[in-house]
């Protein structure tokens, strides 16, 4: 976008700064309540009334923008504000899409897993990421039900909430908001997550772990994606999930809960009780919370397992889940190796949330019989659960031999890659990315221009390269300094196949690309592309070229007498 005025102190200063949009969608809770006769009430206006007199919330710039929306179908028109420039030199422009009515969470259902999805979706093409504002009660319940409705996502989905009112003098609310906003306008993080405390979960990972407490969440079994410090967001860059196929965002729109029970065993539960609960009318899947490791009586003569496994001859799917916190469900005991047996599918360490919405979201599913229920169940998808695999060892660098392995630091192999791309030299920009399968350091890094990898190969000569980053989780939403995102660049390169390709991965030019077809950052975008290579944005690396050449001879991979690397 261009130059933006905004008031600091009561003075203009004109910020130069870019702007990412996000969509906060605010379906209710206790953070936008407020004290009534009848207890505490969610309130609406939540912009005007609780973000807009706050400074970390509004840096009072003018003009005022209206923000495009959708909700159901229709357009809206929403009230922004925008934040001061974050640590990393970016404003962030929101408003809020407020449901009718606000619920209290303990009251959502799948139809509001549904409503909220569909929103995103409505939106996806106008926004670079979501802030999902919700009750805390069933708030891990809805995360992992959103993760499993939204397939190839490519941006952040963020949801968070607060123990105490942000009206209330001590509250959690506003680092909770304030932070989930700048980690969604600043990181491509194309998960659905949640924030609470300084802290970034997958979503699909978390249980609420006390009443009171604002350290309310936890992730027991998967550490966080990020963290917020006083030195700024801290992201584990080699857990992020990213988009591996080329496909365009889809929402599975509703989910099978009302077929789907929990069930917690205790100790000298009756088979009976256990056999009622499998023979609830059109009941089709079942979620058993057990002791430990997967264990649960087998009852007398084993009449508790036979139960179970009539239940599952008859097509019932049986997900065993632990009742401990931290942990997974495995048959290292007999009890356990009893129910598998049964046909029950081992959860390993799948939440009770994950697991409901997981089992509901697959029963939802038409395409799908039984025995693909349960293949999939045992699976992860959105990085639910954690495989057991077997171990694999090798040189923490890769190869010996290969290219990545002499680059002393990820900037000279993110060097050596963009080089490898603008020469369309698949060999190589495949050997480099094997080297860096683990930590995808290359995928998210940028150079001075702050091109990404999926940037350079939009305007590169070689196809196949552009899709190997995509299907290693190369983000088709990621913009540079210019705020241009690669479709973007592409088009001006008149780069057919990849255009193509991006679009089939959901790529699409964001608000300030389609207007009027000019580049959105005026300064350094509004120099013509060369038709001969790159754009003088997109070379960036080329001024690099030389020093690289000179140490590794033209980008050839220098080899002594028995054929390893010289360096």
């Amino acid at each position: 976008m261009g130059q933006v005025t905004f008031m600091e102190g009561g003075n203009k200063a004109e910020s130069h700064y870019p702007e990412s949009r996000v969509l906060i969608i605010m379906t209710g809770g206790t953070i936008c309540m407020q004290p009534s006769t009848d207890g505490l009430i969610p309130m609406t206006g939540f912009l005007e009334n609780a973000m807009a007199p706050r400074p970390s919330f509004n840096d009072y710039s003018t003009p005022t923008v209206k923000l495009q929306a959708y909700k159901n179908g229709t357009k809206v028109s929403l009230e922004s504000l925008r934040t001061p420039p974050t640590a990393y030199s970016r404003h962030i422009r929101y408003g809020i899409l407020e449901f009718q009515p606000l619920l209290d969470s303990s009251s959502i259902s799948s139809m509001g897993w549904t409503e909220i999805a569909l929103t995103i979706k409505e939106n996806y093409h106008l926004f670079d990421g979501f802030v999902v504002l919700h009750g805390t009660d069933s708030l891990a319940y809805t995360a992992s039900a959103l993760s499993f409705m939204m397939s190839d996502l490519g941006k952040p989905v963020i949801l968070t909430g607060s123990q105490a009112s942000i009206f209330a003098l001590q509250s959690d609310a506003v680092d909770n908001l304030l932070g989930s906003l700048i980690i969604t306008g600043t990181f491509v993080i194309p998960e659905v997550c949640l924030f609470f405390h300084h802290t970034l979960f997958r979503g699909n990972r978390t249980t609420k772990v006390s009443a009171s407490s604002f350290e309310a969440f936890a992730s027991p079994n998967c550490d966080p994606l990020a963290k917020v410090t006083s030195l700024g967001v801290d992201v584990n860059w080699s857990l992020v999930r990213r988009p591996t196929r080329i496909a365009e965002f889809t929402v599975t729109k509703y989910l099978d809960t009302a077929h789907v029970a929990c069930l917690r065993i205790f100790p000298g539960i009756k088979p009976e009780m256990v056999d009622s609960v499998l023979r609830v009318p059109n009941l089709r899947g079942l979620i058993l919370e057990t002791f430990g490791m997967g264990n649960a009586p087998g009852g007398v003569d084993g009449s508790l397992t036979k139960v179970i496994r009539d239940a599952v001859e008859r097509g019932t799917v049986v997900v065993n889940v632990s009742q401990c916190t931290n942990g997974f469900v495995s048959p290292l005991y007999a009890p356990g190796t009893a129910l598998g047996r049964a046909g029950v599918v081992f959860g390993h360490d799948l939440t009770t949330e994950a697991a409901l919405t997981k089992l509901s979201y697959l029963l939802a599913r038409p395409e799908l019989d039984y025995q693909a229920v349960t293949a999939q169940m045992a699976h992860s998808l959105r990085g639910e659960m954690t495989e057991m695999t077997t171990p694999s060892f090798s040189h923490p660098a890769g190869s010996i031999d290969s290219a990545v392995a002499r680059l002393t630091s990820a900037e000279s192999a993110f060097t050596a890659l963009g080089y490898a791309i603008s020469k369309g030299d698949i060999r190589t920009v495949r050997e480099i990315l094997e080297g860096d399968e683990f930590n995808h350091q290359l995928l998210k890094k940028a150079d001075y221009a702050g091109n990404t990898a999926v940037h350079l190969a939009a305007v590169g000569p070689e196809p196949e390269i552009l899709v190997d980053l995509l299907t290693r989780g190369g983000s088709v939403h990621a913009r540079n300094r210019a705020n241009n995102t690669p479709l973007y660049l592409a088009e001006k390169m008149g780069n057919r196949e990849g255009v193509r390709l991006l679009k089939e991965a959901g790529a699409h030019l964001w608000v300030a690309e389609r207007n009027s077809g000019s580049l959105p950052a005026s300064r350094s975008a509004s120099r013509p592309a060369s038709r001969s290579g790159l754009s003088s944005e997109v070379a960036s690396v080329s001024g690099e070229k030389e020093e690289y050449e000179k140490e590794n001879g033209n980008g050839e991979v220098k080899k002594d007498e028995n054929g390893r690397s010289s360096a």
